[in-house]
């Protein structure tokens, strides 16, 4: 048996050995089976290990995966966290991984994007406000606020973002929310914002800013027809919980 090389240990020859997952029995392996059974009978963590592809020694790919998931919890908290947070949360996560990670998961959040209904569909309820823009402002860290510029015919013209930050209406400029609705000429328009906490309810200052937006729309002959705030899986409609405010006919 040939015997190491001086000043050399042991450890330092042998060959680094990376747990795959094609050193997974065949039934096991994740890959095989999205091509045998489709992407949907495979869970979150078999779908990770497929993207990550390797593991470390003494950790499997596979519970290299379920640690991340274990972690962060959400796919959407793995999205959204900083390299440095995903790399020191589970060993053996480097850079590359980290990576191609986010790159699947950003991906995946395009796709919902281009899946939205098109702009130019008609608007009728608060519930089609809250699909048109719930992927664009569901998961934003900071405050967003959009609006949703209509037609005679209440069809989406265009839906900018015209503030981020606080929105209040100690902060946001009125000439700033109706600038594109009067370039535009729409006789309509929708407020919409994001409330990053989750909780769709209606701050103070939520309802000042609506009634002020209501006022300068009447100036302008632009009515507000409602302001939706967007959370996490639900929204809230200021207009059909009524509130106090004086809407537009």
């Amino acid at each position: 048996m040939p015997r190491p090389r001086r000043g050399i240990s042991e450890r330092e020859q042998a060959p680094e050995y990376r747990y795959t997952v094609k050193d997974m029995p065949a039934g096991e392996r994740p890959r095989e089976r999205l091509l045998e059974q489709g992407p949907a009978a495979l869970s979150n963590a078999e779908l990770l290990a497929i993207i990550l592809r390797t593991g470390i020694p003494g950790q499997p790919v596979t519970e290299m995966a379920s640690k991340l998931l274990s972690h962060f919890r959400r796919l959407d908290d793995i999205r959204k966290a900083s390299t440095k947070e995903l790399c020191d949360g589970v060993p053996g996560l480097g850079p590359a991984k980290v990576a191609q990670v986010k790159a699947a998961l950003e991906l995946g959040r395009r796709l919902q994007v281009e899946a939205a209904p098109d702009r130019s569909y008609a608007i009728s309820s608060p519930e089609n406000v809250a699909e048109l823009l719930r992927l664009d402002l569901e998961h934003e860290d900071q405050e967003c606020l959009k609006v949703v510029l209509l037609d005679n015919k209440h069809r989406v013209v265009d839906r900018p973002t015209v503030y981020r930050g606080n929105v209040s209406g100690a902060v946001v400029r009125m000439a700033e929310l109706f600038r594109d609705a009067a370039r535009q000429n729409c006789p309509s328009l929708v407020l919409a914002h994001n409330h990053p906490s989750g909780d769709p309810t209606p701050s103070p200052e939520d309802l000042r800013l609506t009634a002020q937006a209501i006022e300068a729309g009447k100036q302008l002959d632009i009515k507000v027809l409602d302001h939706i705030i967007i959370g996490r899986g639900s929204f809230k409609s200021l207009r059909r919980d009524g509130l106090g405010l004086r809407w537009p006919d």
